[in-house]
């Protein structure tokens, strides 16, 4: 685990899916899931092996607030130019706040400071809010925006990173 204070009493943190700061994540995570879609959690957060979201080629992120683990979220190689974001979470206590579009560039700067020059993600029809943040954050659909979310399914989006500066991601987590 890596980590580096930012102002304001938050941190980000470079780790793995089997530390238990992530546990409020996938636990979240899992009732959203199991709400909006009535799927088992298990099976969608299994789908991916852990090594996916490590080093080289991936990354899994938290921020902290004076220690709890408040917003996060990883990326994987989808392939050798383009990383796929997983796992945007915000802690439900801690929404409507903007972390979760802090988590997304942060995840960005980091893709960017491994190669990849291309991001690639999914959302589910029934997550508008994803959806918003997506659309906020720049990213392009590959959708017909103006067609029922619930008959295309898995919402793709992309967005290219060429020319973006690698900040200090790597360096500070």
């Amino acid at each position: 685990m890596t980590s580096v204070a930012e102002p304001g009493g938050q941190t980000w943190v470079r780790t793995a899916l089997s530390d238990p700061l992530v546990l409020p994540m996938l636990s979240e995570l899992g009732r959203e899931y199991a709400t909006r879609y009535g799927i088992d959690p298990r099976d969608e957060l299994a789908r991916y092996p852990e090594e996916e979201f490590e080093p080289p080629h991936g990354a899994l992120l938290l921020l902290l607030e004076d220690g709890e683990p408040v917003a996060g979220g990883a990326f994987r190689r989808y392939d050798s130019t383009t990383a796929e974001l997983k796992r945007i979470w915000t802690h439900s206590a801690h929404r409507r706040r903007g972390l979760a579009l802090r988590v997304v560039g942060e995840l960005e700067r980091t893709a960017v400071a491994r190669g990849y020059r291309r991001i690639h993600l999914t959302t589910g029809p029934r997550q508008p809010e994803a959806r918003g943040l997506y659309l906020t954050a720049g990213y392009t659909p590959l959708f017909d925006t103006s067609a029922d979310p619930e008959t295309i399914g898995p919402l793709p989006f992309e967005k290219d990173l060429a020319g973006r500066p690698a900040g200090s991601a790597e360096g500070k987590v």
